[in-house]
């Protein structure tokens, strides 16, 4: 089992050193952050001592040497636009996106198993059908569409919900958290239905299409055949068996949850990670893009591998696949 995490382990480095590469590469060239920093007014000589002081000037080779070095000691330099270290920026912004990320996938993965085991095993039932319509409508509609429908139902018409901003927060140490205010929650509930709707109807589908596969299978007839109750045959046998997949998916999704919260933090101008990402592009503010981008890649190796992990956790034939070599 340790030989198997550190294979996981070692292959995470690797990808974090090639998603490094392609973050450099493609931020080398997406523009002149001078431009966006100076007046029309400001002169060549200027302008020049100020791509001198950035380290700009620098052969290719130094940058990317000096990049890899302060990325792996988290330092990502100063925020072009913000003038202002990109790690305290990312820092600052973190709890936010964590915080909605969180929230939506809990809702995903509570109502989408829920409804996704309820249309398995009553699928002709009128209440099956409406989840299916619900589910067709979160995997077409776009998110931010979702998000402007949102707005206005619950904060133009209703007036019940804020259709912007993080509401009050409270502070615990370097974090800062909503959910212990009354505006805080109200102002999480459309933007983390809006982020998890998606999510939400595939883990459903999923659940539904494995659920209804493994009831098929042979031992469940056995399962039956020995009197075991209805309850323990579904819960205690299929939805177990079923949940294997999904664990995939839904610790997969979570890293896209955080990766395309963006759309989301901008339509409800949420003032986490993905909306300073979105800012930063309208400002060529290289750091802040290439420091976003870098640490979504580290978010989804660290789920990819504790996702490795819980496969061994659940599926007992992983784990004698895995210890068998060491025999």
């Amino acid at each position: 089992m340790l030989a198997f995490i550190l294979r996981r382990a070692i292959q995470a480095v690797g990808v974090m050193i090639v998603v490094g590469c392609v973050a450099f590469a493609m931020f080398r060239f997406a523009g002149d952050p001078i431009s966006q920093m100076v007046s029309i007014d400001t002169s060549a000589a200027q302008r020049a001592e100020m791509r001198k002081s950035l380290g700009l000037d620098d052969p290719v080779l130094v940058q990317f040497a000096r990049y890899f070095g302060n990325a792996a000691k988290f330092q990502f330099g100063v925020s072009y636009q913000f003038r202002q270290p990109v790690a305290d920026l990312l820092k600052e912004r973190m709890p936010a996106t964590l915080e909605l990320a969180t929230c939506a996938t809990i809702l995903a993965m509570v109502f989408g198993i829920l409804m996704g085991v309820y249309s398995a095993l009553h699928r002709d039932s009128l209440l099956a059908k409406a989840f299916q319509a619900i589910s067709l409508i979160g995997i077409s509609l776009p998110t931010f569409l979702i998000g402007i429908l949102l707005i206005y139902l619950f904060a133009v018409v209703l007036g019940w919900l804020p259709s912007f901003g993080r509401g009050e927060t409270v502070r615990i140490g370097w974090w800062t958290t909503g959910l212990l205010t009354v505006s805080g929650l109200k102002a999480l509930i459309m933007p983390s239905i809006t982020l998890g709707l998606f999510q939400m109807t595939l883990i459903m589908r999923l659940v539904r299409a494995e659920m209804l596969e493994v009831l098929r299978t042979d031992y469940i007839r056995f399962a039956r055949a020995r009197g075991l109750t209805t309850r323990a045959i579904h819960f205690g046998h299929a939805l177990r068996n079923t949940l294997v997949p999904v664990i995939t998916v839904a610790g997969l999704q979570f890293g896209s949850v955080i990766a395309f919260a963006i759309i989301t933090e901008t339509v409800f101008q949420w003032p986490g990670m993905g909306l300073l990402f979105v800012q930063a592009v309208q400002n060529v503010d290289i750091p802040i893009m290439a420091a976003y981008l870098l640490m979504v890649s580290l978010i989804f190796v660290t789920i990819n591998l504790v996702v490795d992990i819980l496969y061994t956790i659940v599926d007992p034939r992983l784990r004698a696949t895995i210890s068998r070599p060491a025999h």
